[in-house]
């Protein structure tokens, strides 16, 4: 008659306590990656910013008179002039975020 040998193994509670260890893991690591890709995407600005750098080119070339208002995805873009001055500001404004971005020219003489 064969003796049959004793295989060590984990028990049924050990390989629970891994498993719920893993998924812990697993779902911390997943509010995390999604934390960082949602304010990478909330606090990315080159969108606007190329449109701020498109309104001013049009201001220098004499394309927009001011003052000027446009409204651009969730920003609103004002470009006023600044008073006893001879600067120009260029705001935009998000309504979501309340966030802004402003930029100052010197005004065209033309």
């Amino acid at each position: 008659m064969v003796v049959l040998k004793k295989i060590k193994s984990s028990t049924l509670m050990e390989t629970l306590i891994a498993t719920v260890l893993i998924m812990v893991i697993f779902v911390v690591a997943s509010l995390i990656l999604n934390n960082l890709f949602s304010n990478s995407i909330k606090n990315n600005t080159r969108a606007i910013i190329a449109k701020l750098n498109e309104i001013e080119y049009l201001y220098i070339n004499g394309k927009i008179e001011l003052p000027f208002y446009d409204d651009y995805e969730s920003w609103i873009i004002s470009v006023e002039s600044i008073s006893n001055s001879k600067m120009i500001t260029i705001k935009a404004v998000n309504n979501s975020t309340d966030k802004r971005i402003e930029n100052e020219i010197y005004k065209n003489e033309n």
